[in-house]
């Protein structure tokens, strides 16, 4: 069994036919969802469908993107959200300098405010980076001094400088369709070297369908091409990273068992 550890069912060209996509993963051998949100007005109908499917879980945050609209969200918000059986996880949440479509200062605080909430609640943080590793590294390292807190590197395409920063701080690594595409010779190298108990797998559906699949809208069912695709390069059985990777996540996401 696998597990997309990030995808985005309420996004188009997946919510008008949600039950089909959902069908054809699970055929493929896909047995949990992570269904993430970005935006605190996705909150309801992310959560909705997780209560509304056994196999699918929900995350509550606001990404980067969207900081400036939520600058007053404020951590109670975000905490009682999180009281729901099946959200299981916070973000996603983190930095984005390469399209800086928010301001750096309340994207910077609005992660404080999120790994805040995760270390209350020890709901494992969902975190986005993107042409922001230096102050990605410094405020975890920062906030992890104030006391540990779960977290993951949702779709890694950083240095590996910055995954042996985030690793050594005790967080996962979770690879997209990306590490399948041609010129991904960097982040490929890094995937070899990532430890089997900190790995995850994920789609980002509908967004970086893996080869075979590329300029087509990406569905959970491809979790498997890059899980073959990295049972490969890493020199091992695809039902071996599959168990891997399947219980990574329920280890790091415990509420997902409950």
């Amino acid at each position: 069994m696998l597990i997309d550890s990030h995808c985005h069912l309420e996004y188009e060209g997946l919510v008008d036919r949600q039950g089909e996509v959902l069908g054809r993963a699970r055929e493929a051998g896909v047995g949990g969802f992570l269904n993430i949100s970005t935006r605190h007005s996705e909150w309801d109908r992310v959560v909705g469908t997780a209560e509304r499917e056994d196999d699918v879980w929900a995350s509550v945050g606001i990404h980067p993107h969207e900081a400036d609209n939520h600058e007053d969200l404020g951590a109670d918000i975000l905490r009682k959200a999180t009281e729901n059986p099946k959200v299981i996880a916070i973000g996603e949440t983190g930095l984005d300098y390469y399209y800086d479509k928010s301001d750096r200062d309340v994207q910077r605080a609005l992660f404080r405010m999120h790994i805040g909430v995760a270390r209350e609640t020890q709901l494992p943080l969902i975190i986005h980076t993107r042409d922001a590793d230096e102050d990605t590294a410094q405020i975890l390292a920062e906030e992890m001094e104030k006391g540990e807190f779960p977290a993951l590197i949702h779709c890694f395409t950083a240095s590996a400088d910055f995954g042996k920063k985030v690793l050594d701080l005790g967080l996962t690594i979770s690879l997209s369709g990306i590490v399948t595409f041609k010129n991904a010779n960097d982040l490929q190298e890094i995937a070899k070297t990532v430890p089997s108990d900190r790995l995850l797998v994920e789609t980002d559906s509908p967004f970086l369908a893996p080869v075979p699949h590329r300029g087509k809208p990406c569905e959970p069912a491809f979790v498997r091409n890059t899980a073959e695709f990295l049972a490969d390069l890493r020199g091992e059985e695809l039902e071996e990273l599959a168990e891997n990777t399947t219980r990574n996540f329920l280890n790091l996401f415990g509420k997902a068992t409950a």
